[in-house]
């Protein structure tokens, strides 16, 4: 009888395992360009902290995740009751959609898959807005709010894109959808990239819309994907309770609590992965560009990129070792388009190179 296998339904980036096995090598010998990691990689002091609390790990972890949150409190600014902590942001996404059971609910196309795979686990009915050519949120996305929605995801930046939506436009979003008795889900897990970010983040409107529900992740900007740590911020007590009760009690491990309240202490680190990525990102995207590729100016870790009329370039590197995320399973993109993340100057160069082999240029 042949087991359980559901590899082929996987719809994110990151799988180096399976991309290893596929091609007969060693995922050590990848250079994996598909998951927005921080090029620097882990902060000083967490592997160490992750170490130290393996002693720790002998009893369950803390359910309410008490020290991490106090920390976050302090970084943030905010209450800890207005913090809830999950096994990643993915993690909370479903225990958002599994605490309030939506009837109706709006998400932009493209966006991050999960939104509509947790909604599709609740049977709720999906309106999916098109973003259009340019890929840009408008006031057309803010003409879809209706009576009838109980939920809105919104990613700012976006992904796969990585452009960014004005406040102002989040503003009147969150104020209509007051209004009319809407949750808005803002997802700005890769606004930490983002140098002038507090220009685009909705944290300020937090305690004047309870409606508002803010996504957080660790694993970008810290480097941790394999430890799975994120966490929200919301006014709304009620809801946070209805989360937390809404997935198993032990949600974050002792080793990847230990792990976010070291990386909140590395001071600098953030800044000097913003000036990185800026730096890289500008030489990768001109790069791009000089192969004759559209590439869209996404603000975050990753870039967004068209091969016209290629549907293989993420098969083709696969081949040199090198894996890019193809972007043809987001609703509102073609099967030409793709996703990169943005690397060390030696990394990035090394992509160049492959591309240099492989891609069509396009004039």
């Amino acid at each position: 009888m042949e087991g359980y296998n559901n590899e082929e339904g996987f719809l994110h980036g990151g799988d180096l395992e399976g991309m290893a096995r596929k091609i007969g090598r060693k995922p050590s010998e990848l250079l994996d360009f598909s998951a927005n990691i921080n090029p620097l990689g882990m902060p000083p002091g967490v592997r160490e902290a992750v170490v130290e609390s393996l002693d720790a790990s002998l009893a369950y972890p803390d359910p309410f995740c008490r020290r991490l949150r106090a920390a976050l409190a302090d970084h943030t600014g905010w209450k800890e009751e207005y913090i809830l902590c999950g096994n990643g942001g993915a993690d909370l996404i479903y225990r958002l959609v599994y605490a309030l059971r939506p009837k109706k609910a709006l998400v932009t196309a493209p966006a991050f898959a999960e939104y509509e795979e947790a909604l599709a686990q609740t049977g709720t009915e999906i309106l999916f807005h098109e973003l259009g050519a340019e890929f840009a949120v408008t006031e057309d996305f803010l003409s879809r709010l209706e009576s009838e929605l109980d939920l809105v995801f919104l990613c700012n930046p976006n992904n796969p894109t990585g452009l960014l939506t004005e406040k102002r436009l989040v503003r009147e979003l969150l104020l209509r959808a007051k209004e009319l008795g809407i949750r808005v889900c803002l997802d700005e897990c890769f606004l930490d990239f983002v140098r002038d970010s507090q220009a685009y983040s909705a944290e300020e409107f937090l305690e004047e819309y309870p409606n508002l529900l803010i996504l957080k992740s660790f694993t970008k900007l810290y480097a941790i994907p394999g430890l799975r740590l994120g966490y929200v911020l919301s006014s709304d007590r009620e809801l946070l309770r209805r989360m937390q009760k809404a997935g198993q009690p032990w949600a974050v491990s002792e080793p990847a609590q230990a792990a976010g309240i070291a990386a909140l202490k590395a001071e600098g680190f953030q800044k000097d992965t913003i000036s990185l990525v800026e730096a890289e990102r500008a030489f990768l995207k001109k790069a791009l560009e000089g192969l004759g590729l559209r590439v869209l100016d996404g603000k975050a870790n990753y870039l967004c990129f068209r091969a016209a009329g290629d549907a293989s370039l993420a098969q083709r590197l696969l081949g040199e070792g090198i894996l890019l995320r193809s972007c043809g399973n987001y609703r509102g993109m073609g099967q030409d388009w793709y996703r990169t993340a943005v690397r060390t100057r030696k990394e990035n160069e090394r992509l160049l190179e492959a591309l240099g082999k492989v891609c069509v240029k396009h004039e």
